[in-house]
This record gives C-alpha cells, sequence and structure tokens, in this order.
C-alpha cells in the first residue's frame, strides 16, 4: 500500500447548512482558506468517485458520499489534454467533498496518486469525520439546501452567488472529433458534456462536431443533433432551447440526455421542476413503459421532466420505479428521443448503453 499525501495538521472544518445544522470534522485536499458555498447533494454510489468528481454536473456543488470509505483505490494518472479515459472531463468541479472516512492509504493497479493529492491541485477541499447518515437523512427530510464548508462561524443567512454553470463547463468553440472518413456527423451541444458520450458516438464510427451551448447547431452541416448532459436548471439555457426547437422543426434527428432531455422537453413545449434531492446514483431502477423491462441506470441530476405536461404527439418512454418521475420521452412519429438516466454510464452499469446505436440508426 502507499502513503498519499495529507496534511501534518489537519483543520477542523465545519459543514453548515442554510437551516442551521452544523456538520463538524477534519479537512484534506485543499486547505480551506476561504468559506465555500455551493448547494449540498448527497451520491449513494459504492464506487467511480474519479468519474463524479470531474462530471461536469456537480458544478457548484458540495458534494456527499454515503459509502462510508472513499480514497482507498486512490485516483489514476493527471489529466490528459483531450477526452481522458480516466476521468469524464479535465477538471473537478463540485465546490466541496463531504466523507464519513476518507482513506490515508490506497492500493489499486490504476492508482496513481491520493484522492487528497487531487484535490489539492484542484483546489477543492474535502471534510471527513462527518456523520453522512445523519446528513442525508436530513437532506432527503428537507431537500437539497444551501451549504457552506467553514473554519469559522459563517454568516446567519447562507446565500450562493449567482452564477452560470452550463456556460462555465461547456466549450468556447467548435471541437471536432472522429470527422475525417465518417460517413455520418452528430452535431453534440455541450451543456457540460462528459467524455464517455462522445466516446459512445466515436466509437460506434460517427464523427462529432462539440459546440458550445448557445451555438445554433442547425446552422451546421450535420446529420444528428445530440444535447448533453450538464449542470444546474434547464430553464437558465434559454438560448439552447430555442436551438433545441429549430432542430424539432427542421425535423432533424435528436437524443437528449440528462439535461439535454430537460431541454428537449422544454423546446416541445413540456415543463420541468426542481426534485426534492435528485437522483444521485448508480442503482436507479427505469422501467421501459409498454413492457415487463427495467434497467439499472447511473444518474446525476436534480430537475426532472413534468410529465403530465407534455404536448399532443410525445410519448412517456422510462419512469423511474423508485418515486415515478419522468426518465426519458420520444416523440410518437418523428426521430426524437431522450432520457434522464446516463447510457454512457462511467460510472454505473451500462444496461442502455444500445441507446446510442438507436440514436445512430435514426441518423440521416
Amino acid at each position: 500500500m502507499t502513503k498519499v499525501f495529507r496534511p501534518s495538521k489537519r483543520k477542523k472544518v465545519s459543514l453548515v447548512l442554510e437551516d442551521g445544522s452544523v456538520f463538524g470534522g477534519f479537512s484534506f485536499g485543499a486547505s480551506p482558506e476561504n468559506e465555500i458555498l455551493g448547494e449540498v447533494v448527497f451520491n449513494t454510489g459504492m464506487v467511480g468517485y474519479p468519474e463524479s468528481f470531474t462530471d461536469p454536473s456537480y458544478r457548484g456543488q458540495i458534494l456527499t458520499l454515503t459509502y462510508p470509505l472513499i480514497g482507498n483505490y486512490g485516483v489514476p494518472a493527471e489529466f490528459e489534454k483531450e477526452l481522458t479515459s480516466n476521468y469524464e472531463s479535465n477538471q473537478v468541479h463540485m465546490r466541496g467533498l463531504v466523507v464519513s472516512e476518507y482513506s490515508e492509504y490506497h492500493h489499486h493497479w490504476s492508482a496513481k496518486r491520493g484522492l487528497s493529492d487531487l484535490l489539492a491541485e484542484e483546489g477543492v477541499t474535502g471534510i471527513e469525520c462527518v456523520d453522512t447518515r445523519a446528513l442525508v437523512t436530513k437532506l432527503r427530510e428537507k431537500g437539497t439546501m444551501a451549504g457552506c464548508l467553514t473554519t469559522t462561524t459563517p454568516a446567519a443567512d447562507i446565500v450562493i452567488p449567482p452564477f452560470h454553470p452550463v456556460s462555465e463547463t461547456s466549450v468556447n468553440e467548435i471541437q471536432e472529433y472522429n470527422v475525417d472518413g465518417a460517413s455520418k456527423r452528430v452535431g453534440l451541444v455541450d451543456c457540460g458534456c462528459k467524455n464517455t458520450i462522445i466516446r459512445s458516438l466515436t466509437n460506434r464510427g460517427v464523427g462529432v462536431l462539440r459546440v458550445p451551448w448557445d451555438y445554433d447547431i442547425t446552422t451546421l452541416d450535420v446529420d444528428g443533433v445530440l444535447f448533453s448532459n450538464g449542470p444546474g436548471d434547464p430553464m437558465d439555457c434559454m438560448p439552447t432551447i430555442d436551438t433545441a426547437k429549430k432542430v424539432l422543426e427542421k425535423g432533424i434527428p435528436a437524443f437528449g440526455i440528462c439535461l439535454g432531455n430537460q431541454i428537449l422537453a422544454l423546446a416541445a413545449g413540456a415543463k420541468t421542476y426542481k426534485l426534492k434531492f435528485g437522483h444521485r446514483s448508480q442503482n436507479q431502477p427505469c422501467h421501459l413503459v409498454g413492457s415487463k423491462r427495467c434497467y439499472i441506470t447511473s444518474q446525476n441530476h436534480g430537475y426532472a421532466v413534468d410529465e403530465d405536461s407534455l404536448p399532443d404527439g410525445w410519448e412517456v418512454w422510462f419512469t423511474n420505479l423508485n418515486d415515478g418521475t419522468n426518465e426519458g420521452i420520444r416523440h410518437a412519429s418523428r426521430s426524437v428521443m431522450s432520457v434522464q438516466f446516463h447510457p454512457e454510464a462511467m460510472p454505473g452499469p451500462v444496461d442502455t448503453g444500445f441507446l446510442f446505436d438507436e440514436f445512430v440508426s435514426m441518423l440521416k
């Protein structure tokens, strides 16, 4: 086993919720020099923290992990310049990490450094020795809340400053993948896209044109459009919704994933709403409507589509068996489909990876 970086004198840190609740602990990763504000959420996955921490959907959040021991298998090598295979982006997006116990030692064939090293390099503070069971129970009862990681006593009101997470995680210019020689090209609207979504397309021989979240993809010559996952409220993505409306009007085959599912629903005329505490795990059961089939899926979202608001011509495709919320929609006669879960997984089961095959078969 390899002993990894850990401050010799760990600082006492507190997680303070907007309702006044305080959870004490000790820091690891980056030293907490200032107050760290973010929406406090939880993930119930047992493994997959390197992929989760680099998932842009966690932008601006303080992530609590329910699995009691974190860090015992370290993290892979440093970030690569493009589509790194070990992570879902080239940076850590969460603002803070809350765990019950951080493992000072790690041992795994792919580990190149410790989790604390990664967090320190990325300027992210972790807090351990927290009663995460009590914290998650509170979040499930009262819903997600604003929170603050601090070494002092925070102000009475915890208010997260306004920011636009999608624009912070999207690319700034068009990027191409596997375009030369590909017979089909997909325009990928990047709202905070995970690397594995792109790999899931290129592995099927498709060329990908990745564009910023507010780019009008209908101005490019593409055979289909994929609206990616991403962080935050879909209503903050009006330029993307307007683009989705154009895609629907022009009859371009379209596929939405996570935030992309919500964007396509809004473009169609449906409504979305915020979930009480969201779905963040790798074991969400989703029923394929009209069948006896259930898929176990990887998920990371805080909003959902109000399926009762779907206009004529649209169908409910998948439903969450835990809480009955919508997990996917599709059009009855057009080549348009979207899902709330992550068919590319990473981390999680790859049971629904076939949906990429369905999308590729729809391309004109």
